[in-house]
Formats: structure tokens, C-alpha cells, sequence
């Protein structure tokens, strides 16, 4: 088993601050390299940003400053945010640096000596904001992805990425945990069988990049410049590339937007190019804001720092693991935020903790003792303990962090249990000393190793809690491979002094409204007429003739079903739904919309006048019953 991990960020676009998406990102990628470490696995764990292209030089034009000075002040931002989530990566790259110009310029040499690069002239659409080349499909309304493009006529050179199509297809058929969730990997294949255009590789009408070596006066396309960064950090053309990137396990952790550079690209790159592809493209949804789409416009985008200095550190890192279903869109909201504090930090894990130390410290004097006495409530703890582990490492590899972190707080809400069920005031009263030193001692080796598996998502909190329980040392130190046994806490070693770990915030108390008046009301029976069920979409095609419908193919679970849904205009690439399992009303009358048939209704919700899909996680069965 490869025992070396090379795990990225994507190289993030400096030409705004980062913000919750961002930190997001870069938590997962340090949640992964801590518990690996753990694991007793070598981590090169790396971030940085991507410094060239037309709109660093604009934004710098903007700012009376040179393009570097820009990017220098920009770089700042991201290495103090990435300091104050506590983020222990091991290298910042930046694409100005001249080892990525070395890079860039062997690989290009590569692919072009390989026959795979050719000169040529581009006509057609640019986006500048998102500093690609578009066709004319790829338009809504003469606009890509909601923003505008220009024309644009230069001289370019292009790299022959339409001759990679049956190729990436196959690596996908071999490779099928390469993207993950398999919604995105559904998506991408989708995309990839429409066809692929060669690539336009340089520029030839702004000067910011780095110098095309196969000819004076052309810069290289910001993508092939920013995507070969993962090389340069992984220590291209030395010993530590060897290591990391041909004998590693190599992650990219993304955003959604840019899957189709990573997924597509990025590997046609790495063939052409002769180079290991990528292990896995861990690829994240979408932050919204109470619902809404989060934009400077609108004047709700959240900070990270704010955050940080309104609920904690650990707290809010807890949260975005937490709230998110790996893949799926998540929302942010105060509500939210405060009743994962209180309900899992403060009332869960910290009054555990408290509970626990008092108890000791008021029967003990705070002395931890190891007793023989044992009954089925212990074995059954040590039991769920084993099952902790297993599918802690599970969820890791699936990068499903949501479900990780539930089932530690199932360990923690057992440990909870022990307590009322074991009774240790009933034990003290009646003289059972024997087992109430077994009993608080089995209670202090399961919150020693709740902390070492909260570590990697609140590294102090972990800490903090390992001071508490009277060990002196460092988690970072820790291999869990040595403490999976029960019984490693020390016989006799006393405990350190109890501190509130997760302070609870305090809300104004709203009462339901006692004489609510329901709106056409129905009764269950009506209801339960519904048949409503999950589904999975396989394929997604815009009806003709119509801005409004687009027609889907979802699976049952028995059959597939045609069902035509008007909500075309809510969704600009609507195959990234392909793969998505939604929920859908299956027995109402068939009828026809613009001479389609549809058998069904897909189950949606609107906010603002924007209608979206109700989207259900990727791990709950087709054909289950909605209730």
C-alpha cells in the first residue's frame, strides 16, 4: 500500500480575496493530510495561486501598480487565511516563481516534440473572466456561465486535445474512482462524448505569463501554465518528485466550476506528455448564503475571518465538514452554524468531557484507575470503537467528511449513554468502587480517542482535550495505528484541569405559533395517494423549439421514465445533473408538453424566483419511498 500522499488545492485565481468557497478547499485538503499523517502516511500537502493572465494585468492596470506588486499583495491574503484556519500545509506556490517557469517550459517541450502541439490562428469566442476559449454550444444567451465574451481573432499555438477523447474515455472505464462523487464523472463523460476541440495554448495580445519557447512574442494559455504548478510543487525534475508524484498517491481537491480543466485537460496534458495521471479529483459543490447564491452584488458573501473571530476556529472548520454532503451544493446560515455548536460541540462532546472530569476528580481526586471488573456495556463500547475506526477510514477514502464525522458523534452519543446506563453515582453510593474505576476509565480512554479522530478537523479542541485528560503530548506526534487497542490510557496517571472546551451561544427563544391557521389543508390519506420516490437522472436533452422544458431520463429503480420539467432556464449546463438523484412523483397521468411525453414530475424548490432541483444524497437507494 502506497504510504506516500501528494494532496492539492486547486492553484487559486488571486484577483479577489478568498472567501468561504476557497477555505472550504483548502480545510479538506488539511483535514486529509492530517488524518493521513495519522495513519502514518508522508504528506506533501500543497497550495498557492495562479499569478498570470489577461485579468491580473487589468485588475493591476485598475490599481496604478505592476502586475507582480499586484499579485505579491494578493499572495498575502491567502497565506494569512490559510494561517488563521490553522492550515499546515508544506509548500505555497506561485506561478511567477522561475522553477514553474522550468516546468512549464520542459512539458510544453515534451508534449510539442511528442507531436502534439501545432501552430495555428484562433477565431472565435474568449471569456475573459474566466480566461477561456468558447464555442458557440457553450453560449446562454451570448453569454458563458452568465458572463460576457469577446471575439477574438490571434495567432496561437494548439494543442490536439480532440485526438484525447477515446483515450480519457477508457481511463475513466479503467479508473472509475477517479472522480469523485460519480455524479461529477457522469457529467465529465457526458461532456467528453459530445466531442473535443483542440486547445488553444498561448496568447499573443497581452504580455503577463510566461514566454512560449517555440516563439517569440506568444505567452502561455493561463491553464497550461496553472495546471502544470502540480508538477513544480511536487518538486518536478528532483528526487521528491519521484516520491510524491510517481510513487504517491496524488489528489487534486476542487470546486465543481473547474472539473472540466481537471478532468479533461489536465490528464490529456499528462498523456501527451508521458506522465502518471492523477489518483483521485475529489470535487466539491457550492457554498450558498440562507439559500441564495452568494455575490459582492448582493452584498452576502461571507468571510472566513469573521467567522473565525465570531464562532472559533474549530468551530467553524466543524461546521463546514459537517454541513456539507461531499459534492452537493450546502448552505450557510447563522441558524445553522450556532445549532451545530450547541447541539454537537457544547452539549455533546464538551459536556462529555466535563461530565466525566468532574465525576473522576469528585470520586478519585481526579486518579485514573484500571480495574478488572468488566460487564456486556464495555464490551459493547470497545465493539463500537472497533466500528468507529472502520468506518472513520471509509468515509476518508470516499471523502464523504458529512458521514465521517457523524459516525464519530455516534461513538460520542454511545460514550453519553454509558454513562446513565452504567450509573456511576448509583455505583459510588453502593461501595462498587471495583467498577466505578472500570467505568470512569473506560469513559476517559474513549474521549482520549474521540480526540485523536477530531483532530484533523479541530486540531486545538483535539489538544486542548488531550491537556484535559492529563497527557502531555503532542497529537501531531501521535501515530493512531498505536492507540486503536483499548487500554492505552495509563493506569494511574492523573487528570489535567477541566476548561469549558465549546462555549454554548446563547439565542433568543422563538415559540411556535399555537393557532396557526393551515392553508388547504388535506389529510394524510390525500397524501399518502403520493407516490413519491427517489430517482436518479441518466440523461438530460433541451426539448426544441423551447427555452423553458428540458426533457429527462431517470431510472426507478424498475424502468426508465421520460419526465419533462420547465426548468431549463435555472440550469446553464444541465448536464451536470446527469447522475444526480432527485426526487420525482411517479404516479400521475402521463401528459404531453410540446408533443413529449412526460411520466411524472420532478420535485423542485423556488426562492427568489430561481427553481431548483431537490437533489437527495448520492448514498440513499433509487426507487426509495419519499415520506
Amino acid at each position: 500500500m502506497m504510504k506516500n500522499l501528494y494532496i492539492t488545492t486547486p492553484i487559486y485565481y488571486p484577483n479577489a480575496k478568498p472567501h468561504i468557497g476557497t477555505a472550504y478547499t483548502t480545510v479538506i485538503c488539511d483535514v486529509v493530510s492530517r488524518y493521513k499523517r495519522l495513519k502514518g502516511y508522508d504528506v506533501r500537502f500543497i497550495t498557492g495561486i495562479d499569478e498570470h493572465g489577461q485579468k491580473i494585468e487589468e485588475s493591476a492596470k485598475k490599481n496604478n501598480v505592476t502586475p507582480q506588486q499586484w499579485v505579491d499583495k494578493m499572495k498575502e491574503d491567502f497565506v494569512n487565511l490559510w494561517d488563521k484556519l490553522n492550515i499546515d500545509y508544506n509548500y505555497f506556490v506561485r506561478t511567477t516563481d522561475s522553477n514553474h517557469e522550468y516546468t512549464v517550459d520542459t512539458v510544453i517541450q515534451k508534449v510539442y516534440d511528442n507531436g502534439k502541439i501545432y501552430s495555428g490562428e484562433y477565431i472565435g469566442k474568449y471569456s475573459v473572466s474566466e480566461e477561456t476559449f468558447v464555442t458557440e454550444s457553450q453560449l446562454v444567451d451570448g453569454k458563458y456561465m452568465g458572463k460576457e465574451v469577446i471575439d477574438m481573432a490571434e495567432k496561437s499555438y494548439f494543442f490536439k486535445l480532440s485526438e484525447y477523447q477515446d483515450k480519457l474515455l477508457e481511463f475513466y472505464e479503467n479508473h472509475p474512482d477517479f472522480i469523485k462523487p460519480v455524479s461529477r464523472r457522469n457529467e465529465v463523460i457526458s461532456f467528453i462524448k459530445q466531442g473535443l476541440q483542440d486547445l488553444s495554448i498561448s496568447r499573443t495580445t497581452f504580455d503577463w505569463g510566461i514566454p512560449l519557447k517555440l516563439e517569440k512574442g506568444h505567452i502561455v494559455y493561463v491553464w497550461f501554465d496553472a495546471l502544470n504548478s502540480y508538477l513544480t510543487a511536487a518538486g518536478y525534475g528532483s528526487e521528491l518528485f519521484n516520491e510524491f508524484w510517481n510513487n504517491g498517491e496524488v489528489v487534486h481537491v476542487i470546486g465543481k466550476d473547474i472539473l472540466r480543466f481537471h478532468a479533461i485537460i489536465w490528464p490529456a496534458m499528462l498523456m501527451a506528455a508521458g506522465y502518471k495521471l492523477p489518483d483521485v479529483l475529489a470535487v466539491h459543490g457550492w457554498w450558498t448564503i440562507d439559500g441564495e447564491k452568494m455575490s459582492k452584488s448582493l452584498g452576502n458573501v461571507v468571510d472566513p475571518l469573521e467567522e473565525i473571530e465570531k464562532y472559533g476556529l474549530d468551530q467553524f472548520r466543524y461546521f463546514l465538514l459537517r454541513e456539507a454532503t461531499f459534492g452537493q451544493d450546502a448552505d450557510y446560515s447563522k441558524k445553522a452554524v450556532i445549532q451545530r455548536i450547541n447541539s454537537d460541540l457544547a452539549n455533546d462532546l464538551g459536556n462529555l468531557l466535563n461530565r466525566v472530569l468532574g465525576m473522576q476528580a469528585k470520586y478519585f481526586d481526579s486518579v485514573v484507575y484500571k480495574s478488572d471488573v468488566k460487564s456486556e456495556l464495555d464490551n459493547e463500547l470497545i465493539e463500537l470503537w472497533k466500528e468507529t475506526l472502520f468506518t472513520v477510514d471509509n468515509m476518508y477514502n470516499d471523502y464523504n467528511f458529512s458521514e465521517m464525522l457523524k459516525s464519530i458523534w455516534k461513538f460520542i452519543s454511545r460514550l453519553n449513554k454509558y454513562i446513565d446506563e452504567s450509573e456511576p453515582w448509583a455505583l459510588y453510593k453502593e461501595g462498587n468502587i471495583e467498577r466505578l474505576k472500570a467505568v470512569l476509565y473506560n469513559l476517559i480512554e474513549g474521549i482520549s480517542k474521540v480526540a485523536l479522530l477530531v483532530y484533523p478537523v479541530m486540531p486545538d479542541s483535539s489538544q486542548n482535550i488531550l491537556y484535559q485528560l492529563g497527557l502531555d503530548i503532542k497529537v501531531s506526534s501521535i501515530k493512531l495505528g498505536d492507540y486503536t487497542e483499548w487500554g492505552i490510557y495509563s493506569d494511574g496517571n492523573k487528570l489535567g484541569e477541566s476548561k469549558v472546551l465549546f462555549p454554548r451561544i446563547e439565542v433568543p427563544k422563538i415559540e411556535f405559533e399555537e393557532e396557526l391557521v393551515i392553508q388547504n389543508p388535506i389529510d394524510i390519506e390525500d397524501f399518502n395517494k403520493v407516490e413519491i420516490k427517489v430517482v436518479e437522472i441518466k440523461k438530460v436533452y433541451k426539448v426544441p423549439e423551447s427555452d423553458a422544458l428540458l426533457r429527462f431520463i431517470v431510472d426507478t429503480g424498475k424502468e426508465l421514465r421520460q419526465i419533462v420539467s420547465g426548468i431549463a432556464k435555472h440550469y446553464k449546463n444541465e448536464q451536470e445533473l446527469v447522475g444526480t438523484k432527485v426526487m420525482a412523483v411517479l404516479n400521475l397521468k402521463s401528459i404531453e408538453l410540446k408533443g413529449i411525453v412526460s411520466q411524472g414530475m420532478l420535485l423542485t424548490t423556488t426562492e427568489k424566483k430561481k427553481t431548483k432541483l431537490v437533489v437527495i444524497d448520492e448514498n440513499v437507494k433509487v426507487s426509495t419511498i419519499i415520506k
